[in-house]
């Protein structure tokens, strides 16, 4: 009989299970919970570190006998990191890809940075300097933390970091893992006098560092830029990247959709009917002058392209196209004296209806005012003496 199964449950075995047998069941678990495969990583540990205690014959017994308190008493709470026990039995990778593939070194988290770009420094290109702050290994400790020789083992929780507090709940018995109290969870013991006196024993200096951030023709929102190695230094682990996520800001004349630029251009009504010529400020400060010839009518909320004045790509700088969406400005009024010219140029007006001879009956086409301005759009009508105080009348 054991005391616990906790950790055979982990592995999704029986306690009289031989060392093979447990072997398999590690394997089986681990594939399916590594953090590489989409798994629970926390969950990947609890199974690690409870392969490595039943695959030791010494702590499969104190574990036995005397469950998890035990091994703590004991002091054989202690271990290597998951992923190098799980590199020194299944060969890292292996599982993932091709034996002969090692598992990648340990790294620190990547540091995210978010630039606000505007079109036009998408548009021409741009380098941007960027100051960042980060760990530093510590110069003068070379990383340990203190004098040589002075940086020891924490003997509470063995190297780890952390301990399992058990705690007697009436008949339940609860365990929690939390970072250890006497090493702060480093794993390590420096004593005050023999700490690094520039890192404070932390190992490590905070430093500021500049980057230039070279934004390529091109380039969209959500694209990122990549500065290997130059995030947080830690001992024994390589530094994780630095990666800045491009957001691109909104424009006041232009949208883009893809390497194609849109604008909606306002032209007056004589420019529509009789040509001339109109200007497009592009992103890059040249004026596009846009030639209509005489006898070409542009369309109110028509769309034409202008080739070749899009976007570029980021690859080629191959540019996209432009599409101009036009918005034909009419005149509030026109001169009396005006018309028989307007007459002679354009098309007839439209006769009237038959019906409309026999059945008519003059009208007058007004403004809408404000009070009706709610209905004419589809809203609810205005009462009639909204914004008047109402009179109630006294009771006889």
């Amino acid at each position: 009989m054991v005391k616990e199964t906790k950790y055979y449950d982990l592995l999704e075995a029986s306690p009289d299970a031989s060392e093979s047998d447990l072997k398999k069941a590690y394997r089986k678990k681990a594939l399916r919970l590594h953090p590489d495969k989409g798994g629970d990583p926390e969950l990947f540990k609890e199974v690690t570190h409870a392969y490595e205690v039943l695959s030791d014959p010494q702590k499969r017994s104190v574990y036995d006998a005397r469950g998890e308190a035990g091994l703590s008493e004991s002091g054989g709470m202690g271990g290597m990191d998951p992923q190098d026990l799980f590199s020194q039995l299944f060969g890292g990778g292996g599982f993932f890809g091709g034996g002969s593939r090692q598992a990648g070194p340990r790294k620190t988290k990547d540091l995210v940075h978010r630039v606000t770009v505007s079109l036009e420094d998408l548009y021409k290109g741009k380098v941007s300097k960027l100051s960042l702050t980060r760990n530093v290994i510590c110069v003068k400790c070379n990383g340990k933390g203190g004098k040589e020789g002075a940086v020891r083992e924490c003997d509470r929780c063995g190297g780890r970091g952390i301990r399992i507090v058990v705690r007697q709940m009436g008949p339940m018995i609860q365990q929690i893992q939390q970072a250890c109290d006497e090493c702060s969870g480093s794993g390590e013991i420096v004593n005050q006098k023999d700490k690094c006196k520039p890192c404070n024993g932390k190992k490590v200096i905070s430093e500021k560092k500049m980057l230039e951030v070279h934004i390529d023709k091109g380039m969209k929102g959500g694209q990122t830029i990549t500065f290997h190695g130059e995030s947080d230094q830690a001992p024994g682990v390589t530094p994780g990247d630095v990666i800045i996520v491009i957001d691109e800001k909104p424009h006041d004349r232009f949208t883009r959709k893809d390497n194609d630029l849109h604008i909606d251009v306002e032209v007056d009504l004589l420019t529509a009917l009789a040509g001339g010529q109109f200007v497009v400020k592009h992103l890059d400060e040249r004026a596009l002058v846009v030639n209509i010839p005489a006898g070409e009518v542009l369309k109110h909320d028509d769309t034409k392209v202008i080739h070749g004045q899009g976007m570029p790509s980021q690859r080629h700088h191959e540019p996209g196209d432009m599409f101009v969406h036009v918005q034909v400005k009419f005149p509030d009024s026109i001169p009396v004296e005006s018309v028989p010219l307007l007459e002679r140029a354009l098309p007839p007006r439209k006769a009237l209806e038959k019906f409309a001879k026999a059945h008519a009956e003059e009208v007058e086409l007004n403004d809408v005012d404000p009070r009706h301005r709610e209905r004419a759009e589809g809203g609810e009508p205005m009462d009639e003496d909204e914004g008047e105080p109402r009179v109630q009348c006294a009771n006889q």
